[in-house]
């Protein structure tokens, strides 16, 4: 592509010469050298943090950690080591670690699975069961005994880009872990069931242990792992070595029945009360010990959190994350197909639309995990409802991975979504698209390269119905480079993916016209790690993004930016960017009050942030940035600011003001998001969390406010208020309130 820098070449060519010469495969060293004897125990053990129980004694321990940040080529310091301990029975697998260091220990909320959980005093233990480095689990807990658990992809990225959404932390299950504190170290205790893992018959695991410590802002791990990859990363794994093959989990079925009871009002329409009563099942069940069968009859998503808003100065639209448990385990085998800004499959397709309402799913099955060590499949159907806007819609999706060459994956899907009414499928109402993909990852992980082709197929449509992709990426601990060619025709449809610059909306004529296009990105970094004890790495890196239309081949989309950051010892850190931009309005597009016409623009931009000490009980990040923008200036200022009572309040406040200034035909505009949030944890089981989100662009208020009690594990009693307001001329759109109870029932 005639946009693509000459210079980019010539320096990955340079960078291959370098990584070539760290290919050999640090991981299967770990694993040799790094080995966990696991043996039965008869003895029971009561989980609550004392390790009171002989095996406890008997037990082979670990110690002598390594740093991974802010350094990772010495052992963790005496005074802050951690000592892990495991065994087993027919139930469950059994962790102790003791974490020696500083106290008081930092507990940044009660809240399981939170946001803020990695900045406080952290222990996790992660499973690579199939021992492939494709795919995991993992468990931590934290001074205060809360939970976060999480599934693990075989591409967590690295630290200085490139993470593609491995850690899937909406996933949750059954598990238990206490924790007592005592002067100058805190004791955890863990039982994982072994119906939470899906395994194969292996002797041999992959398995890791990590420590954070916020008084040292430091991460440490029992193997050795590269300070650019992720702690849990599955390529430096451990082996935990069973004296005898686990066996499989004996009547491995959970049920979670739901029952809804909500009031709602359209006051805008001016429609009456809608009062409703609804009630649902999930169910999980294991085929195999290494296959997963869900299946749901009219699910309920009401438990998931509002989406946090944003101001969107593109032209195109944000992908938010899905976090509906139904579509969360192995949800890779699925949707880790593309390139982050074209995905053939995002499952937030169905059964949502884009401004987050619902559309009813009558029923939903999927089957996913290892029909053997180096094969993963996946195979899903879903019907969703027909309601007065919006028909029914049968969605069926088909996706298998196949490890080869070590890390390395060959990857394809089937998609099919055919539209249905009156109890009949529509014929000529179907979209459906196949593709293959091939990623190779070098063992040590350093080095990838990828390719993939996929096509879309609907009713009359043969043609400019392509699309593919081709990437590389190529480092060592100092230096990443990353570039993707990419490419998708007019007539690909996204009806079950994302894909961003496709549909551009041309605000004149009101209407959303797709179009095909290329994509270039590519990424250069060199992260510096000076000797000093006060800055942890300094960071110097520069992105290349373009895009082209393709029916008049010309170049809509071209940025560059240049970006430095130095990152503090005391997690406190300073970034500044500045970019050449580029945009080609392909249709009018609106910002202010009059439409932008569809024309070329040039313009600068420069942007500083500050983010202090988030070990603090007071911490903040406050931002800013001045430029030009289609034609007219743009300023910018943001901050967020949260202050932590612990463990038992967060509170915290965001504000953004984006100054838009264009000449008189086109007026100005100063857009403003406000977002206060105000969380309170009574206990690690009771909790108040209030959301105020004032957002002049989408012209709302809104009010989310949920408390939620777990009365068992994963069983939950929710009851939830929600408002929202028109600001312009200020008034009530619409309110609801739901009342709604689940049950975690294991069979």
């Amino acid at each position: 592509m005639n946009y693509v820098n000459a210079w980019i070449l010539g320096l990955a060519a340079v960078l291959f010469g370098m990584t070539a010469l760290n290919a050999q495969d640090n991981g299967l060293a770990n694993r040799d050298e790094y080995q966990y004897n696991i043996k039965r125990t008869s003895e029971s053990i009561n989980v609550d943090g004392v390790l009171s129980e002989a095996v406890w004694q008997q037990a082979q321990t670990t110690t002598d950690f390594y740093y991974i940040l802010p350094i990772d080529n010495k052992k963790v310091e005496l005074a802050d080591q951690t000592r892990v301990m495991m065994t087993y029975d027919d139930r469950n697998i059994y962790v102790a670690a003791i974490c020696y260091g500083e106290s008081p220990y930092l507990v940044t909320s009660l809240k399981r699975d939170g946001n803020t959980f990695w900045d406080g005093d952290t222990f996790m233990v992660s499973f690579d069961p199939g021992n492939e480095r494709t795919n995991g689990y993992a468990f931590a807990t934290n001074a205060a005994g809360v939970q976060f658990d999480t599934e693990l992809a075989g591409n967590l990225g690295t630290r200085s880009g490139g993470n593609s959404g491995g850690f899937r932390s909406a996933w949750n299950n059954k598990w238990r872990s206490e924790t007592t504190v005592n002067g100058d170290h805190y004791i955890i205790e863990i039982a994982i069931p072994f119906k939470t893992l899906r395994y194969g018959t292996s002797k041999t695991w992959g398995v890791q242990f990590n420590r954070g410590n916020a008084q040292t802002n430091s991460f440490q791990a029992w193997t050795p792992v590269p300070r650019q990859f992720y702690g849990p990363d599955l390529g430096y794994n451990g082996s935990l070595i069973w004296d005898e093959v686990p066996k499989k989990a004996k009547s491995n079925i959970a049920l979670i029945p739901y029952m809804l009871t909500s009031t709602s009002k359209d006051i805008e329409a001016g429609s009456p009360t809608d009062n409703n009563i609804d009630v649902g099942v999930d169910a999980k069940i294991a085929v195999t010990s290494s296959l997963n069968l869900d299946v749901t009859i009219n699910p309920d998503f009401s438990q998931v959190d509002v989406d946090r808003q944003v101001t969107n100065l593109t032209n195109v639209n944000i992908r938010f994350p899905e976090q509906r448990i139904f579509f969360v385990e192995n949800s890779d085998i699925f949707s880790d197909f593309g390139i982050p800004p074209m995905r053939p499959f995002f499952s937030r397709k169905i059964g949502l639309r884009d401004d987050g309402s619902s559309i009813p799913i009558l029923y939903g099955a999927r089957l996913t995990g290892n029909l053997n060590k180096d094969t993963r499949i996946g195979l899903m159907n879903l019907q969703t409802k027909s309601v007065e806007d919006e028909p029914g819609n049968n969605y069926s999706a088909l996706a298998f991975n196949r490890r080869v060459l070590g890390r390395s994956v060959v990857k394809g899907f089937f998609h099919n979504r055919i539209g249905y009414s009156d109890g009949s499928f529509v014929g000529d109402d179907y979209n459906r698209k196949v593709g293959l993909e091939f990623d190779y990852r070098s063992p040590n992980g350093y080095n990838r390269f990828g390719a993939a082709y996929s096509l879309s197929y609907s009713d009359g449509v043969r043609n400019k119905n392509g699309y593919y992709h081709a990437l590389a990426q190529l480092g060592n601990q100092d230096f990443r480079f990353y570039i993707n060619f990419s490419g998708i025709g007019e007539n690909y449809s996204d009806d079950v993916g994302f894909i961003q610059q496709q549909n551009q909306y041309d605000a004149v004529a009101d209407e959303v016209i797709k179009i095909g296009y290329d994509h270039v990105f590519s990424s250069l970094s060199y992260t510096l790690f000076p000797e000093s004890e006060a800055v942890n790495r300094h960071v110097f890196s520069m992105l290349n993004i373009g895009d082209m239309e393709r029916s008049q081949n010309q170049i809509f989309n071209y940025e560059v930016a240049l970006g430095y950051e130095i990152a503090l010892a005391n997690t406190s850190s300073i970034s500044v960017g500045f970019s050449p931009v580029y945009r080609r309005l392909l249709y009018p597009f609106t910002f202010t009050d009059n439409p932008l016409p569809a024309d070329e623009y040039r313009w600068t931009e420069f942007e500083v942030e500050y983010q202090s000490d988030v070990r603090k009980a007071l911490s903040y990040t406050i931002g800013g940035g001045i430029g030009g923008f289609y034609g007219g200036d743009r300023k910018n200022i943001s901050a967020e600011v949260n202050y932590r009572r612990q463990p038992w309040g967060n509170f915290g406040f965001t504000f953004e003001a984006n100054e838009l200034s264009f000449d008189e035909d086109f007026g100005n505009s100063t857009l403003l998001l406000i977002g206060p949030r105000l969380e309170f944890n009574f206990n690690r089981d009771l909790f108040w969390t209030t959301f105020f989100q004032y957002n002049t662009q989408s012209d709302n208020f809104n009010v989310n406010s949920r408390i939620q009690w777990r009365f068992q594990p994963l069983s939950d009693l929710f009851l939830v208020y929600t408002d929202n307001y028109a600001i312009e001329l200020w008034g009530p759109k619409n309110r609801t309130l739901v009342l709604k109870i689940n049950y975690w029932l294991n069979i």
